[in-house]
């Protein structure tokens, strides 16, 4: 897997868009280059932004979501809306851009974030939720997050302090580096699970012995059983005795119920036949004379229907007699309301006709009025319409002042057409439109040769600008090669001294003596030969001489110097020349666009020279506006003029039309004051109409009341004459006694039903009286001597006692079933301690094998492992990076940190306490990729970063360090970056990702050289 390019905007402190293409130069020209800046810069951040767009994971944060955002302020810059961090890798599947983005919504509320890949070969993105693009990279990649970051981030300063610690610490520092814990974990879940299982079962045999114990002997057994069969027996006895007891209960409580229910029937009896007096005293002369009339009761209420009905016919004789009067008295009135509308004295028969005809008169001058009115409406409409553009309102009320004001208005306008025929002589007024439209082409024309003329100018400015920088730079161009030279010869004179100042230190320390050498030794720092730290005789030696190493410090200092100022000098000279280079690009296109623009003014605008001042401009543009804007004043002005003359023959028809109208108002008001002559002939024709009809209906209903009175009448008589003999013979003197003693039938109906009720309710009480004297009289015969009190108190006896034997039966029976219930327990919980021994046998071996308290034992065996095959791959980089040393466990008698066995020195073994710094750090770096390959086991990175260390290592060492790391890079292809503050560092890499804190908390980033 190698990564190809990564983008980013706004991520922690690096605000705006950033690049980083490793696929185009300075990258391609070196694939080692250093990330550097100070603490804080933002140096970490691009590895944060390679694992965000990945795994949406951050090493410092782990997960990323919304609210770890919001709740830390990481990831996304102050003040920003959005952040997106993108990054394009190569893998074996082929080339992926893996995306991450988040926003701010409109109200300022952050959104959730977003992820997607892309396949660069199909240029298709993943179907994919956001969720699934970290494991979808993760299957591409063949590395998780975890392992991923472990093989491209190399920290190497862990493996610098793994070298040097004691056993125990180095087994924790290894389980951090490799990140396994788990073997830990698993040592302390495997004792854990032995132990509560054990636990449990331990549990359970407590519990079967605690059950074991309640069990009940079997001689008590024994007697709880023959108790239990004599109570049964002695309850069987004495509940068939509580049975009949409350039998005889039972039959003295019927008695007494019946004997009861027949004194309240004996009492019902005589309630009944007194209701029955009550009701014959009451209403029984009422039945009887009823029931004499009722078969005459037909004829007698035909009687009464006749009689009632001569009553209201001579009643509305009277009303119809009162209503022709009435009718007669508004026929009258109607007639004089019509003779005073006209005018005339009219008789019945020609009252319509004339009626008719003045009607249609007032009409005729109403319609001559409204048609007047209409066409005045309409002249006033077009005169409002032909003056609408005009500021001038109509005042109906005072028409002939306002055709006074328009002849004004007339006369005015008139003049000042005049004024703008003169001032506009040199235009052709009778087409004023295509006159307007030229001048307008003109003024267009004006601007656009205006602003090409400005554009001329501006580009002519630029060229002298960038013609002038030209002349300033190129002598400084071509001094600078001189000084190049100057530089690059003293970097070979300076190295050659160091180096022959080197040798001549080496050729002292090989020809000192043992006493010169121990002048070198320093307490604290490991002896050469020995590696002891205390050097008790190497104290009053006499003082060293330093003047070899000033003089290699001095030199030191001086090749620093001269390639710093190499680089300055170089990095200038291809500014320099760069920036010549883009200065004569420029100038040419700006010639070839000042030629092109020259030419276009010259054909297009022949007459107008580009050379005016801006002044001349403005000049000529005002004279061709100020031309356009009289030249509409005349337009405007003209149409004033049109529209009035227009405006005044209509004007003086509708003062004419206003006029007729008067006269004709006047007309009609003189003949009729009314308001609406259609309503006034429509109510007066309808009124005499309805009254001439109701005066013919009123004497023909007169004429048929009286035929229907005569016919009441005969029949009245003939009925008297028949029914009268019949009521004699039963006592009735006349029709209307017997008429008053006939009822309604509904109320004879319920007088009736009534008395037939009374005598059912004393039948069916005689009955039931029988009916329970005889159940009495039966039920008696098996009735006991006791009485009820005496049959109670043998009850509740026999109940107490059948309650005391059951309440004992229960508890024998309740003692057998616990019994049993405890056999049964035990039998299961036998069962499952079988069950959980066989299923405890692996936990137990388990736990024999790689269980503890603290998971120790099989931590300690794996991280054997683990080391023994990290040893072994550091072993196979080490042997790329130095032939001299292998690294080894350390054996029993040996000190317990790591050793390191010297090549050179036939395969001594050493502690690695006992090396250089420059020795530490190769054996260091060769762990830390051991560790990448452990990692990323078959899948192959080549890209790697790594972090520190450097800060320790002197000059000497730090330069062995980088040609280490150089010839890594140039054997194995692989792109490295070394994050570091070290200012030699920074010298030694030419291709660098330079970040800069700008204050505010923002920082900036570039590459270099760019």
């Amino acid at each position: 897997m190698k990564i190809l390019k990564i983008e980013f905007e706004n991520i922690n402190s690096l605000r705006g868009k950033h690049s980083i293409d490793f696929e185009k130069a300075p990258f391609t020209g070196s694939s080692l280059f250093a990330i550097t800046g100070p603490t804080g810069s933002g140096k970490s951040t691009i590895l944060d932004v390679i694992s965000l767009a990945l795994f949406n994971h951050v090493p410092r944060l782990g997960k990323i979501s919304k609210n770890e955002i919001l709740a830390t302020g990481a990831i996304l810059t102050r003040n920003q809306d959005h952040a997106g961090a993108s990054i394009t890798y190569q893998c074996n599947s082929g080339i992926y851009t893996s995306t991450w983005n988040i926003e701010t919504a409109r109200t300022g509320n952050l959104k959730d974030y977003h992820m997607s890949l892309f396949d660069l070969a199909s240029n298709k993105a993943f179907d994919l939720k956001k969720s699934d693009v970290p494991a979808k990279n993760e299957e591409l990649i063949g590395l998780n997050y975890n392992q991923f970051i472990k093989s491209v981030v190399l920290a190497q300063g862990d493996f610098a302090q793994f070298l040097r610690a004691k056993k125990d610490e180095r087994g924790e520092l290894l389980e951090k580096i490799t990140g396994t814990g788990i073997y830990r974990q698993l040592g302390m879940k495997a004792f854990q699970k032995h132990k509560a299982v054990s636990q449990e079962i331990s549990l359970q045999q407590q519990a079967r012995e605690n059950f074991k114990i309640e069990l009940l002997e079997e001689e008590e057994l024994f007697k709880i059983t023959q108790e239990l069969q004599e109570k049964d027996a002695e309850c069987k006895l004495l509940d068939a005795s509580i049975k009949a007891t409350e039998a005889n209960i039972s039959l003295k409580n019927t008695l007494k119920k019946q004997r009861e229910e027949i004194d309240i029937l004996n009492k019902q009896k005589q309630t009944t036949t007194d209701r029955l007096n009550s009701f014959i005293e009451e209403n029984g002369a009422i039945l009887e004379a009823h029931e004499k009339v009722q078969p005459f009761g037909e004829e007698i209420r035909k009687w009464a229907l006749v009689q009632n009905n001569l009553k209201e016919h001579t009643k509305e004789l009277q009303s119809i007699d009162a209503a022709i009067q009435t009718n007669k008295q508004q026929t009258y009135n109607c007639l004089k309301e019509v003779e005073s509308l006209t005018g005339k004295i009219l008789e019945d028969a020609s009252l319509e006709n004339e009626l008719h005809s003045f009607t249609e008169k007032v009409r005729d001058l109403d319609k001559q009025k409204s048609d007047k009115l209409t066409e005045y409406n309409f002249l006033i409409t077009q005169l409002k319409a032909e003056i609408k553009e005009l500021d001038i309102k109509i005042n109906e009320r005072d028409l002939p002042k306002d055709l006074e004001i328009f002849n004004q208005l007339k006369s005015t306008s008139s003049n000042q057409l005049r004024y703008y025929e003169n001032e506009l002589a040199s235009i052709d007024l009778k087409n004023p439109d295509a006159e307007k439209s030229r001048l307008e082409q003109q003024l267009e024309n004006t601007r656009k040769a205006g602003n090409q003329a400005q554009k001329i100018q501006q580009l002519s400015k630029e060229f002298k600008k960038l013609t002038s920088e030209e002349e300033k730079n190129t002598p400084d161009l071509a001094a600078l090669p001189q000084k190049i030279d100057l530089s690059n010869t003293k970097i070979s004179f300076f190295k050659e001294h160091l180096k022959n100042l080197n040798l001549e230190k080496q050729n002292q320390l090989l020809t000192a003596s043992l006493k010169e050498h121990r002048s070198t030794l320093i307490d604290g720092n490991p002896c050469p030969l020995c590696g002891a730290t205390h050097h008790p005789f190497a104290d009053n030696l006499p003082q060293k001489n330093g003047e070899l190493d000033e003089k290699i410090s001095a030199t030191t200092k001086e090749l620093e110097s001269w390639s710093q100022q190499n680089t300055e000098e170089n990095t200038h000279f291809k500014q320099l020349q760069k920036r010549i280079s883009e200065i004569r690009s420029e100038k040419e296109l700006l010639q070839n666009d000042l030629s092109d623009l020259k030419l276009h003014f010259e054909t297009h605008f022949k007459d107008i020279s580009f050379e005016k001042s801006e002044e001349d401009w403005e000049v000529l543009f005002d004279k061709q506006k100020r031309q356009i804007q009289e030249l509409e004043s005349y337009q405007k002005e003209l149409r004033i003029y049109s529209r009035v003359s227009n405006g005044i023959p209509i004007l003086e028809k509708i003062i004419d039309v206003l006029e007729q109208g008067k006269n004709l108002k006047k007309e009609l008001d003189a003949i009729y004051s009314g308001d609406n002559i259609n309503n006034d002939f429509q109510r007066l024709q309808k009124g005499w109409t309805q009254l001439k009809a109701q005066a013919k209906n009123l004497l023909e209903n007169k004429a048929l009341l009286e035929k229907k009175i005569a016919v009441a009448q005969t029949q009245n008589k003939e009925l008297e004459l028949s029914l009268q003999p019949l009521l004699l013979e039963i006592n009735f003197k006349d029709i209307a006694s017997a008429q008053n003693a006939l009822m309604l039938e509904t109320d004879y109906l319920k007088l009736r039903n009534q008395r037939e009720e009374i005598l059912k309710n004393a039948q069916n009480i005689q009955t039931s009286l029988q009916v329970l004297t005889k159940q009495l009289q039966e039920t008696s015969e098996s009735d006991v001597p006791e009485n009820i009190e005496q049959l109670n108190t043998l009850l509740d006896s026999q109940t107490f006692n059948y309650k005391t034997n059951s309440t004992a039966c229960e508890n024998l029976r309740r003692s057998l079933f616990n019994n049993n219930q405890l056999k049964e327990r035990i039998k299961k919980i036998d069962e499952e301690i079988q069950q959980k021994e066989e299923f405890t046998k692996r936990w137990r071996l388990l736990n024999e094998l790689i269980g503890d308290a603290q998971g120790k034992k099989f931590n300690e065996f794996a991280q054997d492992l683990t080391l023994s095959q990290l040893l072994y791959l550091a072993n196979i980089r080490l042997k790329d990076l130095s032939d001299r040393y292998k690294l080894d466990k350390p054996e029993n008698e040996e000190d317990n940190a790591l050793i390191a066995i010297d090549e050179h020195m036939g395969g001594q073994r050493r502690s690695v306490k006992t090396l250089s710094g420059g020795e530490t750090f190769i054996l260091s770096l060769s762990l830390a990729l051991a560790l990448s390959d452990l990692a990323s086991r078959n899948v192959e990175i080549n890209s790697l970063f790594i972090d520190e260390g450097f800060g320790t290592l002197d000059p000497e060492t730090l330069d062995q360090t980088l040609d280490t790391l150089e010839k890594l890079q140039s054997e194995s292809s692989k792109t490295i970056g070394i994050i570091s503050h070290v200012d030699s560092l920074k010298e030694r890499i030419a291709t660098q990702i330079q970040l800069k804190r700008n204050g505010q908390g923002y920082s900036s980033l570039d590459i270099v050289p760019n």
